[in-house]
């Protein structure tokens, strides 16, 4: 057997089930019958829920082997054991639309690592309710749209939004510092498959300026949090947090610095984990196979 790798041949299984006997005995069966040879495998039985999650990195040696024979060889082993899964080709990589308002560094960030091939994404839109950073986009070739919202045009702006969502055929919906609060019901149509970023303060120091009332307060940790976006404002499943110390002899504007640091490598590696199916949701949590 050749040990190059063949992308074309290489697929992802993510599955969760109510946890019982002889679940990876089923899936390890599975692939056995369609030439699957593992390259890495994760799980986590969550005893407390009493439910099994599984991801599964594997190739085909048989060339002539498709995404569709893998499904629907797969569905009869989900039938009997109640598995929600997802199955697709490894190197797919996710589309991704990119909302932006004033700030910039989480949407610079994830533009630079997707130049890089260092995200396992597409960028087919990046949406604004401001101009400022059209020629960023530009840039990159991407197309930029300006959607303005006001409390009287809200509606039909998170319309436009939608609209984009499915005439691009996006897969990923992602708040790089959107300052707008969307709807319970566009929380819902985006629910699993939009992410947000925000800093650590939450609830504490809540408006404006919040690095400043942080400082005032001589907070010692400074940090970010990206989760899933749910009606819940700011309280949805956790992807992935980080901080960073701080102490006295830092400005304001110091610790600004630092939190726009801290923001955009937490919210690109949730962003990349999520790309690459590393992330269930489990009820108001995540498991996260890094």
């Amino acid at each position: 057997m050749s040990l190059r790798p063949h992308p074309d041949r290489e697929f992802v299984l993510t599955l969760s089930c109510p946890d019982r006997f002889g679940l990876v005995h089923a899936v390890t069966s599975f692939l056995v019958r369609h030439s699957g040879n593992i390259q890495e495998s994760q799980q986590f039985d969550d005893r407390l829920q009493d439910r099994f999650f599984m991801r599964v990195h594997f190739e085909v040696s048989d060339a002539n082997t498709t995404l569709e024979a893998l499904r629907a060889g797969f569905a009869p082993v989900a039938e009997a054991y109640r598995i929600t899964w997802q199955l697709h080709h490894s190197a797919t990589p996710t589309r991704t639309l990119i909302m932006v308002s004033k700030f910039g560094h989480c949407l610079n960030d994830l533009l630079f690592r997707w130049s890089i091939g260092a995200l396992n994404i597409e960028v087919p839109a990046i949406v604004s309710n401001h101009r400022d950073f059209a020629p960023l986009a530009e840039s990159h070739g991407i197309p930029f749209h300006h959607v303005p919202v006001t409390p009287e045009t809200k509606p039909e702006a998170e319309a436009r939004l939608l609209e984009l969502v499915d005439e691009l055929d996006v897969d990923l919906v992602v708040l790089a510092r959107y300052m707008q609060i969307l709807s319970d019901d566009l929380c819902k149509q985006l629910e699993g498959r939009a992410i947000n970023i925000h800093h650590s303060f939450l609830p504490s120091f809540k408006g404006a300026r919040p690095y400043a009332q942080a400082h005032q307060r001589g907070v010692k940790l400074i940090g970010a949090t990206a989760h899933y976006v749910t009606p819940d404002l700011d309280e949805g499943p956790i992807i992935e947090q980080d901080v960073v110390r701080v102490d006295h002899s830092q400005s304001p504007d110091d610790l600004v610095t630092l939190g726009r640091d801290v923001e955009a490598q937490v919210l690109a590696r949730a962003v990349e984990w999520h790309s690459r199916s590393r992330i269930m949701i489990n009820g108001n949590r995540t498991v996260v196979f890094r």
